[in-house]
């Protein structure tokens, strides 16, 4: 089944991270006594999707390193709990933080993050997701990223019969984009959603104990499709389906390009997914984090909604472009994808 792939080149929006300097407190941080280390807090939402400990971190980390010999990062993770984030980013503030980068779990909880921080004159860099007030705002084009994995399922269904739909956390300013975008090709075809679910955390269980009950309710032969938010949630529809007894699965969307995601891919059992280059997106945040705390200017932004930021344009990817997306970037290498049990459809799709 052929869907029309979008691969564009990626555009910059503009987004700086807020500066935070941060004196060692805990495992992450180091460098308390020097004076003139500067800290940059990177405050991430949760560990479920595997890009922020993959991914994100390291890169961010890495781009730092290599820009600011004198800065230091202390990451903090909110294992999605709200209240733990803002306690995180008090500590970071009340402990003179230059610069804060921080992924809320909470947009609308986030604003009481940023108007703090404001009021210890420390800037605040919004990262991948939106918050109100912030100093800079950097993110891929999330509207577009919903768009694009409906207009993907409207296609390989041929826009008719019944799908699920399941949306990513109520709390999260990026699933709403998301979720808008995606009714945005769906509703305008012959498309039925016959039920769907906002999932308060993201999590693969949650999206597995949803289509098994809705299969309950549904005959899976009359399934057409799926749409899933991101790649963690298409694989518990996944398993779902397998546990009810389907074996031709209907096309599922997905999000992150996570690896078990490229080998489903691969495999045929997930339709598609969207890769948005996460090293693009690192890397700025962390060159404007350091342009910030080094007291240099940060150009090249656009508006958004009244934030300098920097939007960055998502990809689509199936089996017909994984060779031309996630592994001609160096995402993934053949052998990561390409282990024992995905050999032989590897060789199908050209990857071995």
């Amino acid at each position: 089944m052929k869907s029309r792939i979008a691969r564009t080149a990626v555009t910059a929006i503009a987004v700086v991270t807020g500066m935070a300097a941060l004196p060692a407190c805990g495992a992450n941080s180091t460098d308390s006594d020097s004076k003139d280390s500067k800290t940059i807090a990177l405050l991430l939402p949760e560990t479920k999707t595997t890009r922020y400990e993959a991914f994100d971190k390291p890169l961010f980390e890495a781009k730092v390193k290599e820009l600011c010999s004198d800065c230091t990062v202390n990451y903090l993770n909110a294992d999605q709990d709200a209240s733990k984030q803002q306690q995180q980013a008090q500590s970071a503030i009340t402990d003179g933080a230059d610069v804060l980068v921080l992924d809320p779990v909470d947009g609308e909880a986030a604003a009481g993050v940023v108007k703090s921080a404001k009021s210890s004159d420390i800037p605040v860099v919004a990262y991948d997701r939106f918050v109100e007030g912030a100093d800079y705002y950097l993110s891929f084009n999330n509207e577009r990223v919903g768009e694009l994995q409906g207009e993907a399922l409207v296609e390989a269904t041929k826009g008719e019969g019944e799908i699920l739909m399941l949306n990513g956390s109520p709390t999260d300013p990026n699933a709403a984009q998301f979720k808008a975008g995606a009714h945005k090709a769906i509703d305008s075809s012959g498309l039925n959603v016959a039920a769907e679910y906002d999932n308060p955390d993201w999590s693969p269980e949650n999206a597995q104990k949803f289509t098994s009950s809705q299969l309950n309710n549904i005959d899976p032969a009359d399934l057409v499709g799926v749409y899933a938010a991101n790649d963690g949630q298409a694989g518990g529809v996944i398993a779902a389906l397998r546990a009810a007894g389907v074996t031709d699965l209907p096309p599922v969307t997905g999000q992150d390009a996570e690896l078990a995601a490229i080998q489903r891919i691969v495999a045929g059992d997930q339709f598609m997914t969207i890769y948005k280059p996460i090293k693009i997106e690192a890397d700025k945040a962390a060159e404007v984090a350091v342009q910030l705390v080094t007291g240099k200017d940060v150009t090249g932004t656009t508006d958004y909604q009244g934030v300098k930021s920097f939007i960055f344009d998502p990809i689509v990817v199936t089996a017909e472009n994984v060779n031309d997306t996630v592994i001609a970037d160096g995402f993934y290498k053949v052998e990561d994808v390409c282990t024992g049990d995905f050999a032989d459809a590897c060789a199908k799709a050209g990857l071995s």
